[in-house]
């Protein structure tokens, strides 16, 4: 969860619908076997971490966030987690980048450089935004370089020296509305758009409505090769 989208909706970060919907999506992407520790690289707040911490058999996790002020240690569930600046090597069995490459310009190269520190077996799943046409002021204000298609993000990996098991597109079923109030707001703004996050508080009953519909295809997910608003894609190291 990225800290500048935080700042924004405060508290209600981890109730927003996307967070929950897309802790759903990476637990239904991660069901395929146990892990054991995980190492969440670009983690923000480090909600992705605490939600597998709590939902599944992982039995620690290390978040690793260059903004972070200082190291620091606590649990989730009696379990350890860990907050770091850096990391030069890690033992993890599963690796997540959660919304991280869009923001690095040479993401090829980055993700190789993290792939250096894993030992052989390890996954990563990777998340990035998806279609470049959907480019928005949200990217403008999260400072992305650019957004995805499921080809591309499959060749960064494999560049980057991995197997890909699986990818897919998801939020297809909220991908219309957003497109077109995107690709509306291209057309009428063109250049003159500001950097401004869409992400926004919602009353309780549009958070739910919302995060029913995205629900509502978790059983097609892996499935889905089409179009959504971000992609996935579960790697690993050979």
């Amino acid at each position: 969860m990225d800290l500048k989208e935080v700042e924004l909706v405060g508290e209600e970060a981890e109730w927003h619908w996307y967070y929950r919907s897309k802790a759903k999506a990476i637990r239904r992407l991660l069901s395929v076997r146990p892990f054991k520790a995980l190492l969440d690289v670009g983690s923000g707040s480090g909600f992705f971490a605490r939600d597998l911490l709590m939902h599944t058999s992982i039995r620690e996790a290390t978040c690793v966030d260059i903004n972070y002020s200082a190291d620091t240690d606590t649990k989730v569930v009696n379990k350890p987690l860990s907050f770091r600046r850096s990391a030069e090597r890690s033992q993890a069995d599963l690796v997540l980048m959660i919304d991280v490459l869009e923001h690095i310009e040479d993401d090829a190269s980055f993700l190789q450089s993290w792939v250096d520190k894993f030992p052989q077996g390890t996954h990563i799943l990777l998340s990035v935004p998806a279609f470049q046409f959907l480019w928005s002021g949200h990217d403008d204000f999260l400072e992305h370089k650019r957004r995805y298609t499921l080809a591309q993000i499959e060749a960064v990996a494999k560049q980057s020296g991995l197997i890909v098991e699986s990818s897919s597109y998801y939020f297809a079923a909220v991908f219309p509305l957003a497109a077109a109030i995107r690709l509306l707001q291209k057309w009428v703004g063109g250049k003159s758009r500001k950097p401004v996050s869409q992400l926004k508080k919602h009353h309780p009953l549009s958070n739910r409505l919302l995060t029913a519909v995205s629900g509502a295809e978790l059983p097609l997910l892996k499935h889905n090769r089409l179009f959504g608003l971000t992609v996935f894609c579960l790697a690993r190291k050979p």
